[in-house]
């Protein structure tokens, strides 16, 4: 009853607004006497491994920056085989796509051809395998390549801001399909593609690409595609851009780029971790 409540409320709010004011706020320069006592505060609260952030807490001139941290040298191995996981998250779903339906939750679909905004590239992973990666306030929020490849396509597709924790995902209709995103095109060396979907929230500022300036809550309400050539090379763990603040990834991989192994819902996911397996030329 709270939950539907809660979501009922944020109907009516202006939650891109909300967003961009605690982007703006987030970004702002904290005294460097403060940042020790208020980071340590923050790592408290939300459960953040403090012996895992990269660099002193006095370096960090903004909440945004401690939110979008660096981690330590080697904490985080990167398999050498395989998919692996591209943040630290907790598994929201997984799944096969069958007949362009992927799972929310339990008793709610949606369909992968509306998150992609894209029928050919939906139809290409159809019998594919997916994985819902859900980032809460506590995890690193850096964005990494789970396999090889080359990046052709990233289009910013803009949408609602509602939250991604678990009421909204029980709650909300294709959740993922409406809150904006930006929509990734990860194409194998060994043939196939994944798609890596980054979508926002309510609360989180933007989401940034390392290699573009196209980032998700921009003023200019419309679809943003754009194609690169040449394509942008990344190698598996490369960082690809950052939340600021938590969200969600999607991954989806065609059947010929490989496939996501069975995951179990709830569990915990570490940059790096292998979570599925590469085709075969």
């Amino acid at each position: 009853m709270l939950a539907r409540s809660l979501i009922a409320l944020l109907s009516v709010l202006p939650k891109h607004g909300m967003s961009r004011v605690a982007g703006w706020l987030a970004s702002r320069r904290v005294p460097v006497g403060w940042r020790g006592a208020g980071y340590r505060g923050n790592a408290r609260v939300f459960g953040v491994n403090l012996a895992e952030v990269g660099g002193p807490l006095a370096s960090y001139e903004s909440v945004n920056a401690f939110f979008t941290r660096t981690l330590v040298d080697g904490v985080r191995p990167i398999a050498e085989a395989g998919i692996i996981s591209p943040v630290d998250a907790a598994v929201g779903a997984y799944g096969r796509v069958e007949a362009d339906t992927l799972v929310q939750a339990k008793g709610r679909t949606y369909s992968l051809r509306a998150l992609l905004g894209d029928a050919d590239l939906a139809a290409r992973c159809d019998g594919g395998t997916y994985t819902t990666l859900y980032l809460s306030p506590r995890d690193y929020h850096r964005i990494h390549s789970p396999a090889s490849g080359q990046v052709t396509r990233a289009t910013y597709i803009p949408g609602a801001l509602w939250p991604v924790n678990e009421a909204a995902v029980q709650h909300v209709d294709s959740l993922f399909a409406v809150n904006e995103r930006i929509v990734l095109v990860l194409e194998g060396a060994q043939g196939g593609v994944m798609a890596i979907v980054p979508v926002g929230a309510t609360m989180v500022g933007m989401t940034r690409l390392t290699f573009d300036d196209l980032h998700t809550n921009a003023r200019r309400r419309a679809v943003d595609a754009r194609r690169y050539d040449p394509p942008v090379a990344l190698e598996k763990g490369q960082q690809l851009g950052h939340f600021e603040f938590g969200s969600t990834v999607v991954l989806v991989c065609s059947p010929d780029f490989g496939r996501i192994a069975p995951l179990t819902i709830g569990t915990s996911v570490q940059l790096g971790q292998t979570l599925g397996s590469v085709a075969s030329r």
